[in-house]
């Protein structure tokens, strides 16, 4: 039986592609048509961490494990869906905490060791918006994220093992406020990897789906705009 999949990525446009402040613009350029030259090809180009992406290890820590160094296990995780839309509406520097990871749990079971812990904050749909990244009058951004205690205790507990990682609908699993980026400074460590800007979380179940992650190997790469495709449970 072939597996139902859903798709968790956006559609590369520049047109509505927000980009973190600082990163190269994407850009599609038509190089060859099939009028002129007999098949149609673009050039792209952008940042590696344009749009959907993942991160790799050493994006944080230095001398840790980059894009061609990963393997399938690393990309391909079970994975959990922490659905916080309704506290990120009310407040955008929400932190997610250790507590609401164990109310989670009492709801939904264990978080299997080794996953994905993705956030649905509801910055999905603001995608191509203004909206996605906002800023006050003081030039500081807003987005929610997980409190640092809850990754810590995410890591202690084995949830995270060596191999699981953090996901989120924002720009990273930071909360906007915080430019020390302790949070992704914690989960790059070991060969944990970061999934970032993840589109239709709607689809992914809270539990029992696994995660897996395409993307380009770059030589040397701090990760990768990325196909991310849910994996979901017989149903």
């Amino acid at each position: 039986m072939r597996p139902r999949l859903a798709a968790l990525s956006h559609v590369n446009d520049p047109a509505t592609v927000c980009v973190y402040p600082g990163d190269p613009a994407p850009r599609l350029r038509t190089v060859a048509t099939i009028e002129d030259d007999g098949f149609y090809l673009r050039e792209v180009s952008g940042g590696e961490h344009t749009g959907t992406h993942w991160g790799a290890p050493g994006h944080f820590t230095p001398g840790a494990a980059l894009a061609d160094d990963l393997d399938v296990d690393d990309l391909c995780r079970p994975a959990v869906k922490i659905d916080v839309r309704d506290r990120c509406a009310a407040d955008p520097d929400h932190a997610v905490s250790a507590a609401d990871l164990q109310e989670w749990e009492s709801r939904h079971g264990r978080i299997p060791d080794e996953s994905f812990v993705i956030l649905w904050t509801g910055w999905d749909a603001k995608w191509g918006t203004g909206q996605f990244y906002a800023y006050d009058e003081r030039g500081v951004m807003h987005q929610p994220g997980f409190a640092v205690s809850a990754v810590r205790w995410l890591i202690d507990t084995g949830r995270l093992g060596r191999r699981g990682g953090t996901g989120t609908d924002t720009f990273g699993p930071d909360r906007g406020i915080d430019t020390t980026y302790e949070v992704s400074k914690l989960v790059y460590r070991e060969r944990r990897i970061s999934l970032e800007v993840l589109a239709n979380l709607a689809a992914l179940p809270e539990t029992g789906a696994h995660v897996l992650c395409g993307g380009q190997l770059n030589r040397a790469g701090s990760g990768s705009p990325a196909l991310i495709y849910a994996l979901l449970p017989p149903g």
